[in-house]
């Protein structure tokens, strides 16, 4: 018999990194990463590395920005990305349905239904990210093109000039 030591979200994560074959590693913070602050503090890296997984409601349609941890989306970058009038960031329950994770701990794949998803290229400079990996206490570092390539992600100017 098989006992999982992490939960049943973080396992799904892990088998997608592990099927896609991407050089990534998870780590489990028993104080926990609810926050970019705090997900940068735990992990010991510069905020920006910190990936933030957000989901914007575009006229109903679910889609995913990833931006650095030091800085906010733009909602009307996100809107004009998405081909939709207005974004907005999305409820609890939209968040759940569209990801499959509680909302703080979006992991950016697998994700069922997620129409887009749109990465700050600002992320692209750092040698490692730090992602969500299913739950408040699990983050897994990456390089920024292997997150590219497994959120199949669009690289656009998506985060606040601030």
């Amino acid at each position: 018999m098989v006992t999982r030591s992490w939960p049943e979200e973080v396992e799904q994560v892990a088998a997608f990194l592990r099927e896609s074959g991407a050089e990534s590693r998870i780590e489990e913070f028993s104080g926990g990463t609810p926050t970019a602050e705090d997900a940068a503090k735990a992990v010991g890296c510069a905020l920006g590395q910190i990936v933030k997984s957000l989901v914007f409601d575009c006229e109903g349609r679910s889609v995913l920005v990833l931006v650095p941890g030091d800085r906010r989306a733009d909602k009307s970058k996100v809107a004009e990305a998405a081909g939709c009038a207005r974004a907005r960031i999305a409820g609890a329950e939209q968040v759940r349905k569209a990801t499959g994770f509680e909302p703080g701990a979006v992991a950016p794949f697998p994700l069922e239904g997620v129409e887009a998803v749109f990465l700050d290229r600002s992320l692209l400079q750092h040698p490692l990210v730090w992602i969500g990996a299913g739950s408040t206490r699990h983050m897994a570092a990456l390089t920024p093109t292997e997150l590219m390539r497994l959120s199949r992600a669009q690289a656009l100017d998506i985060a606040d000039t601030h």
